[in-house]
C-alpha cells in the first residue's frame, strides 16, 4: 500500500491542498508509526505520545496548505509538527507537577524494573537533545531529514546528533563502571 501512495503521492497532496480529507488520510498514514515511536522517546509515556500525535495529526490537516519544498519533505514536515506536540505536552503544567513514585533500583531486580540501561541513560537527556537521535537512528531518517525535521542545516543537524550520542555513551560509561 505505501509503495501505491508514493507512486500517486504529488495526486494526494494536491487533492488533500484541496481540502479532501481521504487523500490527506492516505499520505499521513503511513507517518503515524513514525510519529508515534517519536513521541513515545520524547515522552516516554504511551497514553500522552498518542494524544501529541493525534494533536499532530490535526494540526497538520489544518496546515496542509503550508506545506513547501518538493515532495520528500512531508515526512520531516509531519514529524517536526510531533516534535513541536511533544514539547508543548511537556510544558503542559500537569506534566510537571504530576510524580509517580519511583521505586529503587536496588529493591527491584532488573527484570521487575522494566528499564534497560540505555532506556534509562536516554531519560537524562533532555527531550531537545533525544529528538536528534530518534530522529536519525530510532526512525533511520538520513541527516537530510533531520535537518529538515529540526529546521537547521544539515552540518547543525550532525553536530546536535554527535553531541548528544557523545552525553549518552558518556552516561551510559559511568553507568557500566558502578
Amino acid at each position: 500500500m505505501f509503495a501505491a501512495v508514493m507512486e500517486h503521492r504529488p495526486q494526494l497532496i494536491s487533492s488533500a491542498m484541496a481540502g479532501d480529507a481521504g487523500s490527506f488520510a492516505l499520505l499521513i498514514e503511513p507517518l503515524l508509526d513514525p510519529a508515534y515511536r517519536l513521541a513515545a522517546v520524547m515522552l516516554a509515556d504511551r497514553s500522552t505520545a498518542e494524544d501529541a500525535v493525534q494533536e499532530a495529526s490535526i494540526k497538520a490537516w489544518r496546515k496542509i496548505r503550508q506545506l513547501r519544498g518538493d515532495l520528500s519533505s512531508l515526512r520531516p514536515w509531519f514529524l517536526s509538527i510531533v516534535a513541536n506536540e511533544c514539547r508543548m505536552a511537556r510544558r503542559q503544567r500537569w506534566w510537571s507537577v504530576l510524580k509517580l513514585a519511583e521505586i529503587p533500583v536496588s529493591q527491584a531486580g532488573p527484570e521487575q524494573s522494566g528499564t534497560s540501561d540505555l532506556h534509562r541513560a536516554l531519560l537524562k537527556l533532555s527531550p531537545e537533545e533525544r529528538l536528534p537521535l530518534a530522529l536519525h537512528f530510532y526512525l533511520d531518517l538520513p541527516l537530510d531529514e533531520v535537518a529538515r525535521a529540526l529546521h537547521v542545516s544539515p552540518a547543525a543537524a550532525k553536530s546536535r546528533i554527535y553531541r548528544a550520542a557523545k552525553r549518552l555513551r558518556a552516561d551510559l560509561t559511568l553507568e557500566e563502571v558502578f
